[in-house]
């Protein structure tokens, strides 16, 4: 493992332990040449995954992009970070186990709404937002509305 900060390759492991929710193996360790003391995360990986865009394109799979994309949803909402990655591990999972290794943006965005809206209706909105490209308020409104009535809940129109 390269140090990220002299770039030595000589870097030791000096301790090892899975990480809190059991999917990755945390090591610590220590450049031998500049003595710096860096974390990594061993994950096993199912297949190689690769994203098809709707234009199209097709891009590697990108773990660490689904996760900054979740953490802009998330925060300051208060949920303990083990859910939070519980949750990424979850979808990669999902995605991994699916048989293909062709996936869809669409795919991704879909399980990424699934897993929000059961840990935090905030974060669920606000990724909803940006994924389903809302342009004024009444797309926030149109949603919402459309969310109760899928969970049962009645309309305001309905409640008066």
């Amino acid at each position: 493992m390269r140090c990220p900060f002299c770039s030595s390759e000589d870097t030791q492991v000096k301790d090892s332990r899975q990480a809190e929710d059991g999917s990755a193996v945390r090591r610590r360790r220590a450049c031998n040449k500049c003595s710096g003391r860096f974390t990594t995360f061993e994950r096993v990986q199912l297949r190689e995954l690769t994203v098809v865009k709707k234009s199209g394109r097709r891009t590697p799979f990108d773990r660490d992009k689904l996760a900054r994309s979740v953490m802009i949803a998330m925060q300051k909402r208060g949920v303990e970070p083990e859910r939070v990655e519980q949750m990424i591990s979850g979808v990669v999972r999902q995605l991994e186990s699916s048989g293909n290794s062709d996936i869809t943006s669409d795919q991704i965005g879909e399980l990424v709404m699934e897993g929000l809206a059961n840990l935090d209706k905030v974060a669920y909105v606000r990724y909803a937002s940006v994924y389903r490209d809302f342009r004024a308020t009444q797309d926030f409104e149109d949603f919402i509305v459309e969310e109760k009535l899928a969970a049962g809940e009645s309309s305001p129109d309905e409640e008066e």
